[in-house]
């Protein structure tokens, strides 16, 4: 069967999970298909789209061992692949003949399948510990379909998907958006650290402090920051409450969430917890978030404060998040430091309260005060995008990204493609450690506009000049300018471990 024979929904694209430990005898290749895309597809379809995943992932791993194929492009559709966890593969087919072939990234739609895996870890732990908990797969299942779901509905725009395409290729999924504050208001955060985990009684709490949408201070693990940053920016922060969403009917409506194991959530006597569900979040009279997923405390109408995972250590942490104006902060509170649950919970939520509401209320004035406001980043006449070692980003503001003509986000979107292939080539003729490579290209677009991509030092620059002089000359000084002034210097990362005594905590400050 060849790559172009596989079909595709009305939706234009096919995602599913598999486990290739699972369904390897004849009769039961049902039991490897962990979650699918649309679910209403014959299980024939399914499974003809998941067995030729398989067989290309096995056909690659002849060749390349250690990392099998990531993308398959054919004529119609590109095969998007992701091991999430050792033998649990992710794979999306994306239907190419409606748009333009260069139309969507798919560097970006892997990191779509990375980020989606990362979000449920968080809330429910490892795939491969559910498969292990509970071996017939209806565990999982019955929670990948609502959660994954949940998560498609932030794509839908009307009744169609929107996939990231050319559009986005002057945004960086999978990074955190961080404010640059004054070395007067990062000292308060720092005081206000400080008194968070005093008051949590407790020396193995975490915090992440966020105002509007962006990351003001961590003291978790890179991975987990991103996770819990990119849960907070999509469901907890004041944009993310304020917005909420009405198109997830839409998918519900359509039986894109149904499964055969559709009904062992009662079986398994089970709460299907959908941390990702829109407008299930609110603010309490004392500044706490509350959410009714979790349900509520026995006996009580106290909602269920929400349990996540830590990807680094695995342990259980309460999630805990306060709010006061732009500002939220998170705080993560061992389950096995509270004796009595949502009782003990309490406590600790009083004592925040009693010793950093204060601090809270000058973090969040101080911050506001040195707020830019929605452009705060802009820089006049130029339109891009910064990554500091995969880790942190910073961009133009999506509103003057939107200016820019279609030509030239094209352009950029084929240029971003090559840097990533060669960096993956780079990535795998060198054998050492610090295999970095320097690279700067400057293309002109049909429109006469200038693309240009330049790598230094484990940091990424992607900008559009639309503006800029018909000179190759003027368009490199440009940059050079730029990169002087704004990108190589606006995301040094200080790591005070003087004032702090945790390495991990970190701010950006002028």
């Amino acid at each position: 069967m060849g790559l172009a024979s596989v079909n595709t929904a009305s939706e234009g694209m096919q995602l599913c999970i598999f486990d290739l430990r699972r369904g390897q005898q004849e009769g039961q290749e049902l039991d490897k298909i962990l979650f699918f895309f649309p679910a209403d597809l014959p299980f024939a379809t399914q499974l003809s789209v998941i067995g030729l995943s398989e067989g290309l992932i096995t056909f690659t791993r002849i060749f390349s061992p250690d990392a099998a194929c990531e993308v398959i492009e054919a004529e119609r559709h590109s095969h998007v692949f992701y091991e999430a966890e050792s033998d649990i593969w992710m794979v999306m087919v994306v239907d190419k003949s409606k748009e333009s072939k260069a139309a969507c990234q798919v560097d970006a739609l892997r990191k779509v399948l990375k980020e989606v895996h990362s979000l449920f870890v968080l809330f429910h732990g490892t795939m491969r510990s559910m498969l292990e908990k509970e071996t017939s797969g209806g565990l999982i299942r019955s929670h990948l379909y609502p959660f994954i779901t949940d998560y498609l509905s932030d794509f839908l725009i009307g009744r169609k998907l929107q996939l990231p395409s050319f559009h986005d290729c002057l945004m960086e999924r999978g990074t955190v958006q961080m404010l640059t504050v004054g070395r007067e208001a990062a000292i308060e955060v720092q005081s206000l650290v400080k008194v968070l985990e005093c008051s949590a009684g407790t020396t193995s709490c975490y915090s992440l402090v966020l105002f509007q949408d962006l990351l003001v201070s961590t003291t978790l693990s890179p991975d987990d920051t991103i996770s819990l940053f990119t849960y907070a920016v999509l469901r907890l922060t004041p944009h993310a409450l304020s917005s909420g969403a009405t198109s997830w009917s839409y998918l519900q409506r359509n039986n894109i969430y149904r499964s055969r194991d559709a009904s062992l959530d009662q079986e398994n006597n089970c709460q299907v917890k959908r941390p990702l569900h829109h407008n299930r979040w609110f603010r309490g009279n004392d500044g706490f978030l509350a959410s009714d997923i979790w349900g509520t405390d026995n006996g009580s109408q106290t909602s269920v404060t929400p349990i996540v995972y830590l990807q680094l250590t695995e342990e259980r942490m309460y999630l805990c998040a306060y709010q006061h104006k732009s500002l939220t902060i998170i705080l993560l509170v061992p389950v096995s430091s509270i004796l009595n649950g949502e009782q003990g919970l309490s406590l600790v939520k009083q004592q925040v309260l009693e010793n950093a509401s204060l601090k809270m209320l000058m973090v969040e004035e101080k911050l506001s005060k040195g707020w830019g406001g929605e452009n705060a980043y802009h820089v006049s006449g130029y339109r891009y995008l910064l990554v500091d070692d995969e880790r942190v980003s910073r961009a133009s503001p999506p509103a003057k990204v939107m200016t820019l003509a279609k030509e030239s986000l094209l352009a950029l979107s084929k240029l971003r493609e090559e840097v990533n292939l060669e960096k993956k080539r780079a990535k795998c003729s060198s054998s050492e450690v610090n295999c970095d490579k320097e690279l700067e290209i400057c293309v002109r677009a049909k429109n006469g506009a200038w693309v240009i991509a330049r790598t230094s030092r484990g940091k990424e620059l992607y900008m559009v000049l639309e503006k800029a002089s018909e000179t190759l000359l003027y368009a490199a000084d440009s940059v050079e300018k730029f990169s002087n002034r704004f990108a190589f210097d606006a995301l040094h990362i200080l790591y005070i471990e003087a004032i702090i005594s945790s390495p991990r905590y970190f701010v950006l400050y002028h």
